[in-house]
């Protein structure tokens, strides 16, 4: 990617979905609350994984956090009036679907913008010639292969990065639709574009990976993974999180003004250790 030559002010990333089922308004809340330069939205869960899996069986056309279009719609006219961009893994296993279905809403509210998806995560069809080649998909708590554990999976998913999303947003994308990304890479792929960040920009990219994964489940920063209630005194809904980060990968989190929840380094540090498996993350 191209470096500006002139470093670019901090980008502010709001999230306003940390699971799917979500609170609806948050999109709406997050337009409306103050300036964002990029929404972004995180919908899936292993669990989530198999109510897509259940939704496509009944209609292969379907396969996506359909949540997400209620949303979409409410806040499309307001990003395109606003440049602001939308990076969401709402594709779930169906991507190209979500997709679709943003273009035919944003034709029916007459705005324009450009929609990206991306694929490549779905590794279902070639788990066979994986393992024949070697790759034992080992249980990573009870030790047990893919074959010894004598299950079919329903779907295998390789998570995706933030590369993707960066490169769609270079060419123009104003709402980028992913499927099985890791969870920061919302974060890392809107940062590395607008910082022109290279793949070897490992310190900035480290930044971004944290930040991201501080704001990817929503509320949780906000003081919803917050064990001290006593110091959260507004118990109004937590609002969504915002990361503004920096060209150096350095970041502060905060919340748009007048909204509920508490922003300290109590409830971050919290986020930060949450989902953690081993130190050496």
């Amino acid at each position: 990617m191209t470096t500006p030559s002139e470093p670019r002010r901090p980008v502010r990333i709001g999230n306003a979905s940390g699971f799917y089922g979500d609170r609806i308004a948050a999109f709406r809340e997050m337009i409306d609350g103050g300036p964002v330069d990029v929404v972004t939205g995180d919908y899936l869960a292993e669990l989530t994984m198999l109510i897509l899996w259940k939704a496509k069986q009944k209609n292969p056309e379907t396969g996506y956090a359909r949540t997400f279009l209620v949303q979409a719609r409410q806040v499309l006219a307001d990003c395109a009036d606003r440049d602001i961009k939308i990076v969401v893994n709402a594709g779930g296993l169906n991507p190209a679907g979500m997709a679709g279905e943003v273009e035919k809403l944003i034709a029916e509210l007459g705005v324009e913008l450009e929609v990206a998806y991306i694929e490549g995560d779905d590794i279902t069809p070639r788990l066979s010639e994986l393992q024949a080649a070697g790759h034992d998909f080992r249980h990573l708590d009870k030790g047990l292969t893919l074959a010894e554990a004598g299950v079919n999976p329903i779907a295998a998913n390789a998570y995706l990065g933030g590369w993707g999303i960066a490169h769609a947003l270079a060419r123009g994308a104003d709402i980028v639709i992913c499927p099985r990304v890791t969870d920061a890479s919302l974060v890392v792929g809107t940062s590395a574009w607008w910082h022109g960040w290279r793949r070897d920009d490992f310190d900035q990219l480290a930044g971004a990976v944290l930040a991201g994964h501080i704001i990817e489940c929503g509320p949780q920063a906000t003081g919803g993974n917050y064990s001290k209630l006593h110091e959260i005194t507004d118990r109004r809904y937590p609002g969504f999180p915002i990361a503004e980060v920096a060209h150096d990968g350095s970041f502060i989190v905060t919340k748009h003004p007048d909204t509920g929840g508490l922003v300290s380094v109590g409830t971050v540090i919290a986020q930060v250790l949450y989902e953690i498996d081993h130190p050496q993350y």
